[in-house]
């Protein structure tokens, strides 16, 4: 029997680009004002900075009062958000957390009050927070956060729509920690999440031995309760992560310093999986998180989730027919596919036919590459197309010449036939 939904994508989850917008937004803001309005203005986001500094270090001082200092930050009148925060801060210590903290990213926008002599503002944060032994970079998100003062105290009264969502906002957070995994999940037991963790720690293992090139070795993995809370945690409709075992979410790019990667667990279609589709679904995240530095806009889906599937598949004792039963059935009816899969082909809501394709059809295109130049050849290849710069075709188009002597054409019919041989 095959498993089948576990496929998956590189998302743009804290791909924000809100650097570029602070300083204008701020000018903006300032210019508008009088110089009274300017005074306040500054004020207003002074004293709302130094209130998330001081929410932030009650996060990462711990000790008695960590809680108590919490929800001091917390509108007292604000009963139903002072619950949920109390739930939040009981998680957040659940967490081995090296860092947490709050940037207010524009400037504080004032709103009316109620007649009561309040003054209530809005503004978006940035919040980076790193797991000790696990992240090289903060993980980076948007808050856009509501407050009121009262009397000379501001306090923090709600998060509004337009924040990313988090996973210790949806309920009790447990914590496993494996070997080279550490495994959050929300409403499962502990034991699940131990086998998580096995699990992950073999991908760790799987991808550094075919992976040539440095990466941390480690994987964080978040397990939300439902299929549904998953795509909250990705700002998608569920139907759009129907059947999805697992998702890796980060911002690709060739700099170190991108913030640090996730890897999202659909508890119901990662359930379903034999115990060799676990493997090849987490190897294959694994294989994200490690290329991500060498992951750009120029590396087309082809070549990495191609990637991605051929590690995953290593060692795998399903025979090619099985391993691609939609290129197989395509095959037989219409004959090899005329070009590589391209990035459309693999947009979720396409159709699982077309997608599977797309998948299958990758592996077998990085397949042939290490077949007939060599594994390391393929390693090389697929960082020359992420360090090109350029749009994908030019990328892939030199690196093919440079790395394996052929030009596009030449590759295509080389793989339409290696498709063909494989699976005909």
């Amino acid at each position: 029997m095959v498993d089948h939904g576990w496929r998956v994508r590189r998302t743009g989850r804290f791909r924000r680009g809100i650097g570029l917008l602070v300083s204008a937004a701020l000018l903006a803001g300032l210019s508008a004002c009088d110089d009274g309005g300017r005074e306040r203005a500054e004020g207003d986001r002074h004293a709302l900075q130094h209130l998330l500094d001081d929410q932030a270090a009650a996060v990462t001082g711990g000790g008695p009062d960590g809680a108590r200092d919490f929800l001091a930050t917390v509108d007292p009148a604000a009963r139903g958000y002072r619950l949920q925060q109390q739930r939040v801060f009981a998680n957040l210590e659940r967490l081995p957390l090296a860092e947490f903290s709050y940037r207010l990213t524009g400037a504080p926008r004032r709103t009316d009050g109620d007649g009561t002599g309040q003054v209530r503002a809005e503004a978006e944060a940035e919040l980076s927070y790193r797991l000790r032994g696990y992240d090289h970079r903060p993980v980076v998100s948007t808050e856009r956060l509501s407050f009121v003062r009262r009397g000379e105290d501001w306090y923090v009264r709600a998060e509004l729509s337009g924040s990313d969502r988090q996973l210790w906002e949806q309920g009790e957070i447990t914590a496993v920690r494996g070997a080279r995994s550490v495994v959050l999940g929300v409403g499962q037991s502990r034991a699940r999440l131990r086998a998580l963790a096995r699990d992950a720690d073999r991908a760790v293992t799987e991808v550094t031995d075919a992976w040539p090139h440095g990466w941390p070795r480690r994987a964080v993995l978040e397990v939300p309760g439902s299929a549904e809370e998953m795509a909250g945690l990705l700002d998608a409709s569920p139907s759009e992560y129907e059947g999805i075992a697992a998702v890796t979410t980060g911002e690709s790019g060739v700099s170190p310093d991108a913030p640090a990667d996730r890897v999202l667990v659909n508890p119901d279609a990662y359930g379903e999986l034999s115990e060799e589709g676990r493997r090849i679904v987490l190897t294959h995240e694994a294989v994200h998180v490690a290329t991500r530095t060498h992951t750009s806009d120029s590396t087309p889906m082809w070549l990495s989730e191609g990637l991605a599937d051929w590690i995953g598949y290593r060692g795998s004792d399903r025979t090619p027919r099985e391993a691609a039963p939609e290129l197989t059935r395509a095959l037989r009816k219409d004959g090899p596919p005329r070009a590589l899969p391209s990035d459309e082909d693999f947009r979720f809501g396409g159709g699982r036919h077309v997608l599977g394709r797309a998948y299958e059809g990758s592996r077998l295109a990085c397949e042939l590459i290490a077949r007939d130049w060599g594994e390391s050849r393929l390693a090389a290849f697929y960082v020359a197309v992420g360090r090109q710069g350029k749009d994908a075709d030019a990328a892939v188009d030199e690196a093919l010449r440079a790395e394996l002597g052929l030009s596009r054409d030449e590759f295509t019919a080389r793989w339409r036939a290696y498709v063909e041989h494989r699976l005909g």
